[in-house]
Formats: C-alpha cells, sequence, structure tokens
C-alpha cells in the first residue's frame, strides 16, 4: 500500500517548484530508511539546464537530514503523459535505492497513475556494490 502522507509530501512539494521558464512543476518525495519523508521540488535557473529535478532535491533533503537508504518514491507532476524520473534521476535514486524500490508517478492532484520499481525504470542497473572489492 503506497505511503499517503509520502504522496501528500510530493504534492505540497510541487507546489512550490520553481519553474519560470518551463511552467512545468514537479514535486517529488522519498521516504527513508527510518519512515521519514523527505520532500523536494523542480528549481530552474536562467542558464538552463543548470536547474536541479524535484527527485534530486528530495534526496539531497534525506542526506542532510541522515538518511541513507530509500525504500519508497513519489514523483507528482501534471499532463496527460507519465511524470517519470528523468535518466539522471533513476540513477540518483539508484544510488540509495534497490532494485524493488517502488516509486509511484502522480498527477498533480496525488493519484497513481502508475507504480514502478527502480529495477523496471533502470534495468542492470550499475550501484555503488559495484565498486566493491
Amino acid at each position: 500500500m503506497p505511503d499517503a502522507a509520502l504522496i501528500a509530501a510530493a504534492v505540497a512539494a510541487r507546489a512550490k517548484a520553481y519553474a519560470p521558464y518551463s511552467r512545468f512543476l514537479v514535486g517529488a518525495a522519498v521516504k527513508d530508511e527510518t519512515g521519514v519523508v523527505h520532500p523536494g521540488c523542480n528549481v530552474e535557473n536562467a542558464a538552463y539546464p543548470q536547474g536541479t529535478c524535484a527527485e534530486a532535491g528530495a534526496i539531497a533533503a534525506m542526506v542532510l537530514a541522515g538518511g541513507r537508504k530509500i525504500v519508497e518514491a513519489a514523483v507528482v507532476g501534471a499532463g496527460d503523459g507519465l511524470v517519470t524520473p528523468c535518466g539522471g534521476c533513476r540513477q540518483k535514486l539508484r544510488e540509495f535505492g534497490a532494485d524493488d524500490l517502488a516509486i509511484h508517478v502522480c498527477d498533480e492532484t496525488g493519484r497513481i497513475k502508475r507504480s514502478f520499481t527502480l529495477g523496471e525504470l533502470l534495468p542492470a542497473s550499475f550501484g555503488p556494490e559495484n565498486l566493491s572489492s
């Protein structure tokens, strides 16, 4: 069962996104290994593409708070299509999450359009364990 607080945090984060150029607001939230939810929003920059994605903001908030493992994530965006994490954010999620990490892709109201595992979005991925000897 998806965490309602996680999705609500992503919806609230989307409302605070800074996207004056694209007007494409995105919110995200990650839940860490202790159950704490960390939200993030996209932040654009006039020197495009120097902005940051919502997922990156949520991960940074988690790390700052001491979290080291993502156990569930949500991404919220508007439009008919799915607003899934970009390729770079899929790799960022992989740094802190396993193949079975649930990622809920939601519309702007928080309705889940589809849930994926990280393994589905980033198959045969490269992660920290690939560097261990």
